[in-house]
Order: C-alpha cells, then sequence, then structure tokens
C-alpha cells in the first residue's frame, strides 16, 4: 500500500485488476477526453499485467469493497533532475461525483510530495472536461495555460481534430528550494 484515505487506499496494481479495469475502460464515455476505444477484457488483462510490472500506475481502491475504482498515471519529465510529474488520472463512471477522486487525489499528491520529495506535479486536460479541471484546482492546482489545438485523439474521414488543453501546476511548498 501506498497511501489510505477514509475510504480509500492506493497501491501499484495487480494482475488480478484486470476485471475491474475492464469495468470502467471497457465503457464508451471513457474516451471522450482520452485517447484510445473501450477494451476487451483480454487487453484489460494485458493492460493490469502491464501495469503490475511497473511504477507509473497507482490503483484506488475502495476500502469498503476492496474494488479498483480508479487510478492515477504518473510520469517523470524529464531531465531527472528537475524531480518534476506529469498526473493522470480515470475514475469508474458509478464513482465519479461523489468524493473518491478528490479524497484519493488529496492523498496521493501529499504523498508525492512528503514521501518521494517531488518537486512540482503537471497535468492536462481538455478545456471541455470540466470535471477533470475542476478536480485538478480542488487538489490545489493551479491553470498555468492554455494550448491551442496542440493535440488530437481522434480523426474524421482521415483528418486529425485538433484539442486544446490546458495545462495545470503544482509545486510543493514544502521543497525547501522553492
Amino acid at each position: 500500500m501506498i497511501t489510505q484515505t477514509e475510504r480509500t487506499y492506493l497501491r501499484y496494481f495487480l494482475e488480478s485488476d484486470s476485471a475491474d479495469l475492464f469495468e470502467y475502460l471497457s465503457k464508451e464515455e471513457i474516451y471522450a477526453y482520452e485517447p484510445g476505444a473501450p477494451i476487451s477484457g483480454k487487453e484489460a488483462l494485458r493492460i493490469a499485467r502491464d501495469r503490475a510490472n511497473g511504477k507509473n500506475f497507482i490503483a484506488v481502491i475502495d476500502k469498503r469493497t476492496e474494488k479498483l475504482i480508479g487510478h492515477f498515471s504518473f510520469f517523470q519529465s524529464e531531465p531527472e533532475y528537475v524531480k518534476t510529474y506529469e498526473l493522470g488520472f480515470i475514475f469508474n463512471p458509478l464513482f465519479q461525483g461523489k468524493g473518491y477522486a478528490t479524497e484519493a487525489g488529496k492523498a496521493f499528491v501529499s504523498y508525492c510530495f512528503d514521501e518521494l520529495k517531488v518537486h512540482r506535479i503537471t497535468a492536462n486536460c481538455n478545456p471541455d472536461n470540466e470535471k477533470s479541471w475542476e478536480l485538478l484546482e480542488r487538489l490545489g492546482f493551479v491553470r498555468e495555460g492554455l494550448l491551442i489545438k496542440n493535440i488530437y485523439f481522434k480523426k474524421d474521414n482521415d483528418k486529425p481534430i485538433w484539442l486544446n488543453t490546458y495545462i495545470y501546476g503544482l509545486v510543493n511548498a514544502n521543497d525547501e528550494n522553492v
């Protein structure tokens, strides 16, 4: 276990998380603002296995049911000495709007700053994804900018559908070098 909250605990992925991962990554609505498409059960097993062999995906588990309800992605930016990481997240729609992501997100950010001694965390989201940027703001992130038509996940008649991106950042207030 990495850390815990009143209702959740955060840990690295296990291969056995595949069924719960399939439950939400197989839903079309998940990909409204994310790259990719709904996955199969076989793909969920492969993804859970891959994530269990790494440290870049953090599983959020409901303490009451022991169910995987969402996850964070966490990748270090280059160069390594800057100690900046990019945060991403996806939560099962059945658990959205109930405070789980805020609760787990606050605990994970605290863990990153206090235990891992991360200097800065960044996050990107689509300006139309109000739930995402509102969560980031509840976690203390500051909107630092807007990139215009910088990314696409889908095409229309083989032409990219370009999207805008909000850039968010949060600096470790406890970092002695801040």
